[in-house]
């Protein structure tokens, strides 16, 4: 089992990186009192193979608890050498930056009277044994949040290459849009199933609606085009940092065209996501 103890300034980034350990499967608890680690560490190994990463977040927010990291981030890598620990900094500019845009108070905001950089000031000093233990260091100081993601998949990825999970789905226009979608595709430009007696009460789940759909011409371009213009956006997704990307297609009533390509492009990508998700909203409705 791998543990990892995510802690440092408050500020620099703490929730980005568990969203990140969250993408690539480690179970998250956040704000964690320092005493319980060892306990829970203890659980998770007696879990039978169910938590195999795990990661705990700890920071000042855990008031006087927090003043017991530093004895038991000890006493853990004395008993587990698989226990790990992780320090994110930034710089105070940045640090008083990021406060002014989120509105938030910084924890130590009473003890401080409101002086954000004597906040900070007073968090450097307590956090210096716990640095001083961290067996990676991130300042995210001078990186972009799609950057800072990256690093962290370089680091705790063991291909080094980010996940994205993929969804492609279909619906139908006269239920409404797909809200979830990043990318909607309209394919009721092409030839209606719904017109056609022995078809219209079939799906493009069928062989002989998703025949049908694809036999034209212009189906056969549009499916090549669409798959090379998704060839190109989502390495743009990747590298922006984007965990999750759903590409859904619609038509009139969600049951032919939409599953139809749903279905062609899905089956394309899986090749290259293994995780993807295939989903038909309205298919059902009548």
């Amino acid at each position: 089992m791998k543990f990892l103890i995510v802690t440092g300034l408050s500020g620099s980034g703490k929730s980005t990186a568990v969203d990140v350990l969250e993408d690539i499967g480690y179970y998250c608890i956040d704000n964690m009192p320092p005493e319980l680690i060892g306990k829970f560490a203890e659980i998770s190994a007696q879990s039978g193979g169910k938590l195999e990463k795990v990661a705990f977040v700890a920071d000042i927010r855990g008031g006087d608890f927090f003043l017991k990291l530093d004895e038991t981030i000890k006493q853990l890598k004395s008993e587990n050498e698989d226990i790990k620990v992780l320090f994110l900094d930034s710089a105070d500019d940045i640090i008083v930056r990021r406060y002014k845009e989120t509105r938030r108070k910084h924890p130590l905001d009473e003890v401080s009277k409101g002086n954000i950089r004597r906040a900070i000031d007073t968090e450097r000093k307590m956090l210096v044994p716990i640095k001083e233990q961290a067996d990676f260091y991130l300042d995210t100081s001078g990186t972009s949040t799609a950057q800072f993601k990256e690093r962290m998949y370089s680091l705790f990825l063991e291909s080094g290459e980010q996940p994205l999970r993929m969804d492609v789905c279909s619906f139908g226009f006269k239920y409404g849009t797909f809200n979830e979608a990043d990318l909607i595709f309209d394919v009721r430009c092409l030839p209606n199933p719904f017109y056609i007696p022995e078809l219209k009460e079939k799906t493009g789940l069928n062989k002989e609606v998703y025949d049908y759909v694809l036999s034209f011409p212009e189906a056969k371009e549009l499916l090549k085009k669409l798959i090379d213009l998704l060839d190109f956006l989502i390495p743009l997704y990747k590298k922006e940092g984007k965990s999750q990307l759903v590409i859904a297609f619609g038509c009139t009533g969600g049951k032919h065209r939409s599953v139809t390509y749903a279905e062609a492009v899905g089956r394309y990508l899986e090749t290259k996501f293994p995780k993807l998700r295939i989903t038909h909203r309205d298919i059902d409705k009548h």
